[in-house]
């Protein structure tokens, strides 16, 4: 009798423990670049998590940042890679969720401003005033480092919004794209993310002599990880710091390099209140 007693207390035991593994944890990540790259990065972090935390983790891909910020809200995914501005948005959504970590590079974050070579501009570094009455495309509507910064510092030496002072204005929905039409001249100028320009200036898909560099901006807080805050509810007490850790302890170079970090550290909600009010500045966020 005793025996059996024993038995059935492990196998209750059992049993919410396997519940509580079963249960997937799904992230997901604004589309910042092309499906086939993202895909290639997040299954190794997919991988990497489900290793170090013991459950099911599985990455679920979106078509846009509007998408990754709807997913959170939803409950879809328990995790997300967000921009700045779409980290922010998402946070400001569901109650409890913090930012956990960011690249050590996401801490003085940058964008560029491109231009086509036949559009005459070279590299500067005030404000490149002969920028007006060309044709210009942001990258996504939700980017950070491709739309709300950039238009924070157009508006801010013009006074006026972009609109006004280009003669078309144009959203590539990804910085992989607005490199590419820069370069083709679809559009003689745009706004990308300093580390996928470098990245693919690395790999040999820019061509330097039909796109460059003309200005960039200063530094502020972008990229994230951020964690919904119920997270424990479903896992158990401390999940939530251990996928803090398990994230900041990220040291495997070809994960690091996919990104591409150094490396990852802390971060948190307060670090990003420059992005909010940005966005609140320049209207893309309504005033609390």
């Amino acid at each position: 009798m005793r025996l059996l007693t024993v038995l059935t207390a492990l196998l209750v035991s059992s049993s919410i423990s396997l519940s509580a593994l079963a249960e997937t944890f799904s992230f997901t990540a604004i589309p910042d670049q092309d499906e086939s790259r993202l895909q290639e990065r997040f299954g190794k972090v997919a991988a990497y998590l489900e290793k170090e935390l013991g459950v099911k983790v599985k990455y679920v891909p979106v078509k846009s940042y509007a998408a990754a910020v709807t997913a959170f809200r939803n409950n879809q995914v328990q995790l997300a890679w967000f921009g700045g501005l779409s980290g922010v948005q998402a946070r400001e959504l569901v109650a409890g969720s913090e930012a956990i970590a960011q690249g050590y590079e996401d801490q003085f974050f940058v964008t560029y401003l491109i231009a086509n070579k036949r559009s005459g501009l070279s590299m500067s570094d005030d404000f490149p005033a002969g920028i007006t009455n060309k044709t210009f495309t942001f990258g996504a509507k939700g980017s950070t480092s491709g739309r709300l910064m950039p238009e924070f510092y157009i508006r801010e030496h013009f006074k006026k919004s972009p609109e006004q002072i280009f003669t078309r204005v144009g959203f590539s929905d990804d910085h992989s794209r607005t490199i590419a039409l820069v370069q083709s001249g679809a559009y003689e100028l745009g706004a990308v993310n300093y580390k996928v320009w470098e990245d693919e200036l690395a790999a040999g898909i820019i061509d330097p002599s039909e796109v460059s560099v003309i200005w960039q901006t200063p530094s502020y807080p972008d990229y994230q990880w951020s964690i919904r805050g119920d997270v424990d509810a479903r896992w158990g007490t401390g999940f939530k710091a251990k996928v803090k850790q398990t994230l900041l302890n990220i040291n495997n170079a070809e994960i690091l390099a996919a990104f591409p970090r150094q490396s990852f550290v802390e971060a948190t909600n307060d670090d990003y209140q420059p992005i909010k009010d940005t966005a609140m500045a320049i209207g893309l966020m309504d005033a609390e």
